[in-house]
């Protein structure tokens, strides 16, 4: 347990003799309260504050909200109270308000033995970070400052603890992700992205439902670790007493949806890789993935693009130009106008290194681990990957770094995918393509594959990668090859992650940075 230090064993000691004078500390409910934003806009016809201090203030309005700072001045005190909408001055003055018990109105009270005075009970009894509602009416100070004049207040909540000490000027990422409702309160900027997270999300909620998709949820836990190549987290489930785990995908469940009849699905999934973490890895993050009936990897292509136009036609908070750092931390202006570029995974690679990653197939490791290294490119833990991994960093070493976008890469090598349809030019490429932004891979579609054969085919072999001790091959799953043997119609399957798309349109650099409470390692006792 975190230790008290001596102002929040203060603040303990004042919460108890407010109990015992029958004073409701933490009240259950409070109605009719006006956000201050409101308030701020209603600033015509004040009255001088010369006219509250003969009659005190009407009882005009009520507001609710955090005290963020508190200043006495003899017979007067001033205080800021916060909201999730804004900020606003209270003027508390000497024999002109009345303090509310929660049961009761009063104008003084016993407390420990000694009666208070309304004015004593609000300059010694409440404390910054203290939820209160005031009652009160409006007047502009000589400084031409929106004051509001308090008649009646009273305590909601007590905070036992003070803002932690230098917090103010912390720039320690860690601690303001591990005490997220702090940076919120404290710095307006992180509290504002999080709102626009939510109105982001509902801006794709309503793109979605506008092109006739039906949204739906599916398991999160799975008897098998399908739908991405990415190593599982693992659970054991009591009652069955089976291993499980987390999804990685919603992917094949959603795919098992349209041999049930329905044409467009999507699903605002959270998903699980037990893989590093890095600025824009996660463990735990959020997917977008839909499938629509009848359509194949290039509807995706026009379906992103249309996507995006409604996100910054709906969001107007968001630019369509906007500096993205790479993985490097090189900064480029990418500007998302439509239409955007499109890039051949293939020849991109062939034409930078004389590799043609279409050509090699699980158990040719040795000859394009070869063939890479003769072409003066090497990475780390070469020698442990099978082919598909190894094409892939090969990708992100020699074509992705040069790439700024928003830019479609497509036609990839069949073996990079095994849920992917084949081209029926090419079968040696699957009809597939990434969004890349700056080195950020934030969307992934793909034409999908619908001949059960070929998909217990490819399953297979990604059972013997996984031999080879490639624990981000995917494992196979009977029940979704069952579902295909049904008949699955032709199909598109998009995925873009949630977070990484809202970081870049925010300009952040770190996933974690438009997550509420990023997962953390836990602090161990003798660090608190």
């Amino acid at each position: 347990m975190f230790e008290y230090g001596n102002e929040s064993l203060d603040r303990i000691e004042k919460i108890k003799k407010l109990k015992a004078a029958w004073v409701i500390v933490y009240a259950n409910n409070y109605h009719g309260k006006t956000d201050i934003l409101d308030v701020a806009k209603n600033n015509i016809g004040l009255k001088e504050v010369e006219a509250f201090q003969e009659s005190g203030a009407e009882k005009k309005y009520k507001i609710a909200g955090r005290l963020m700072s508190y200043k006495s001045h003899g017979k007067i005190a001033f205080a800021k109270i916060m909201d999730h909408s804004g900020i606003l001055q209270i003027c508390f003055m000497k024999d002109k308000f009345q303090f509310h018990t929660g049961k009761t109105l009063v104008d003084t009270l016993v407390i420990d033995g000694e009666e208070k005075s309304s004015y004593k009970i609000s300059e010694k009894f409440i404390n910054v970070w203290d939820y209160i509602w005031v009652l009160w009416d409006l007047f502009l100070t000589k400084h031409g400052e929106l004051t509001l004049f308090v008649s009646e207040f009273q305590i909601l909540s007590k905070a036992i603890r003070p803002l932690p000490e230098k917090f103010h000027g912390i720039t320690d990422q860690e601690t303001l992700y591990r005490q997220r409702y702090l940076d919120m309160i404290m710095n307006e900027e992180t509290f504002a992205r999080m709102k626009l997270r939510s109105k982001y999300l509902k801006v794709l909620r309503d793109f979605y439902f506008e092109n006739d998709f039906l949204e739906v949820e599916t398991p999160v836990l799975w008897s098998s670790a399908s739908g991405a190549a990415a190593a599982p987290f693992i659970t054991h489930h009591n009652d069955f007493d089976e291993e499980f785990f987390l999804r990685i995908s919603p992917e094949t469940s959603l795919k098992k949806t349209t041999v049930g009849r329905f044409e467009r699905v999507v699903e605002f999934a959270r998903d699980f890789r037990n893989e590093g973490s890095d600025p824009s890895h996660m463990q735990e993050f959020t997917m977008i993935e839909h499938y629509a009936a009848w359509w194949n990897f290039e509807d995706n292509m026009r379906f992103a693009e249309k996507m995006f136009e409604y996100i910054f036609d709906n969001i107007p908070e968001l630019k369509k130009e906007v500096m993205v750092k790479d993985k490097q931390w090189n900064e480029r202006l990418v500007n998302f106008q439509t239409p955007w570029q499109r890039i051949d995974y293939v020849e991109g690679i062939k034409k930078v290194c004389s590799i043609d990653v279409s050509k090699y197939f699980i158990g040719d490791e040795e000859k394009l681990r070869t063939d890479i290294k003769n072409a003066g490119v090497e990475f780390e833990w070469m020698n442990q990957m099978v082919v598909p991994t190894l094409i892939d960093y090969l990708f992100k070493k020699v074509l992705r770094p040069s790439i700024i976008g928003p830019a479609f890469v497509y036609n990839y090598p069949k073996t990079m995918q095994p849920l992917a349809r084949q081209n029926d030019e090419n079968p040696d490429i699957v009809e597939q393509f990434q969004v890349v932004v700056n080195g950020w891979e934030i969307i992934k579609a793909y034409s999908e594959l619908i001949d059960p054969i070929i998909q217990k085919s490819n399953f297979d072999a990604q059972a013997k990668a996984r031999e080879m001790w490639d624990e981000e091959a995917t494992t196979g799953d009977d029940d979704f090859v069952l579902a295909m043997e049904y008949a699955m119609p032709p199909q598109s399957g998009f995925g873009m992650w949630i977070e990484r798309t809202f970081s870049l349109l925010t300009g952040q650099d770190n996933l974690r940075d438009v997550v509420l409470f990023p997962l953390m390692k836990s602090v161990k006792k003798d660090e608190n």
